[in-house]
């Protein structure tokens, strides 16, 4: 699954921590880099992107793309940010070409990706947001030490 034994869990308590540790992660993460993206609604997940998106010095607003399934980005590299809510099978996203960039250059961000598991790269990280009874973002980072 990743090449980090244990997850490396971090607390966000604001959305100002959650979107710094987005910025750390983009920092890190080289062109061909895959995110799995994982949470509940309203977890934070596209903050993790924005964050993610300042590191790779993109201006561009940074929207889910609930209803586009694929929002593409320029920066220092490109970012593909990729939200799969609405797709229903692996067959689907590759009838979107969804499968073409999971093996692109740039960073690919996939909200919701627990749907095409089975065909995700092995270098996949793995970002798991979890809310806590006080609203504290629990987030899990497997795959990358930062």
């Amino acid at each position: 699954m990743s090449s980090t034994p244990d997850p490396q869990i971090h607390l966000c308590r604001t959305i100002e921590d959650t979107l710094a540790l987005g910025t750390r992660i983009g920092e890190v993460c080289p062109s061909g880099t895959v995110i799995s993206l994982r949470g509940p609604l309203g977890a934070g997940k596209t903050v993790i992107a924005k964050g993610i998106a300042l590191a790779l010095g993109i201006t561009e607003a940074i929207v889910s793309p609930t209803f586009t399934l694929v929002q593409e980005y320029e920066g220092r590299f490109p970012m593909h940010h990729m939200d799969l809510y609405r797709i229903d099978s692996i067959e689907e996203f590759s009838g979107i070409g969804g499968e073409e960039l999971l093996y692109s250059d740039g960073i690919t961000l996939i909200e919701w990706s627990e749907k095409i598991n089975r065909i995700l790269p092995p270098h996949t990280i793995y970002i798991t947001i979890g809310i806590l009874e006080d609203q504290t973002r629990s987030i899990s980072l497997e795959g990358l030490r930062i």
